[in-house]
């Protein structure tokens, strides 16, 4: 993660400050890159992530004890792209039933407590976590990186990171008749807002 910090919003030494995601200020989506005969039209969906929360917990004087927790509710991915409804549903009910497969994991969750947190030359700090990723019921390492920046009560972190379905046990993705397959490797980016709690 990279975050740049408000010294006014600092508090004292040793102090761990916890923040609440704010889901309703916050985007996350995740993008899925075609291959196929349609590859070349551009038909990589890009699905938002409508239904998440969560906290992230660090000191902000010594830039240590960092920890994040975010919970998604696996069935409010939603196709973002601009498509018709057949093709949209079609993706849909293969994210559910085949890639997430809802039914037996309803609950993608990503639980952090190694964070690196550096100060970067430009006064921005800069941050990796490594943490575990559990998705469609599997468990794995997971790197994220961010840029982050805290004014007053308020915690910005925007990123991205790669994840590999086949790591997680999913199998190969078609859809719209299988005109469009996805390659194994997802995209996924972030603008977290989160407030601090009281």
């Amino acid at each position: 993660m990279h975050y740049a910090l408000d010294r006014t919003s600092l508090t004292p030494e040793g102090n761990i400050v916890r923040y609440q995601i704010d889901t309703r200020s916050s985007t996350f989506k995740v993008r899925a890159f075609a291959t196929g005969l349609l590859s070349a039209f551009g038909h990589s969906p890009t699905v938002a992530i409508r239904d998440f929360s969560g906290e992230v917990k660090f000191d902000p004087e010594t830039l240590s004890s960092g920890s994040t927790l975010v919970r998604i509710k696996a069935t409010s991915l939603k196709v973002a792209d601009d498509i018709g409804d057949k093709d949209r549903q079609d993706i849909e009910r293969q994210m559910y039933e085949t890639v997430l497969e809802v039914s037996q994991y309803p609950e993608i969750v990503y639980e952090c407590q190694n964070v690196t947190i550096n100060r970067g030359a430009n006064g921005q700090l800069e941050a990796t976590l490594l943490g575990k990723l559990t998705l469609h019921g599997v468990t794995q390492d997971q790197a994220v990186s961010a840029r982050i920046s805290v004014i007053g009560d308020s915690l910005r972190a925007t990123g991205d990171f790669s994840v590999s379905q086949s790591a997680f046990g999913i199998k190969e993705v078609t859809a719209v008749g299988g005109t469009i397959r996805l390659k194994d490797e997802l995209k996924a980016t972030f603008e977290m807002v989160a407030r601090k709690s009281v």
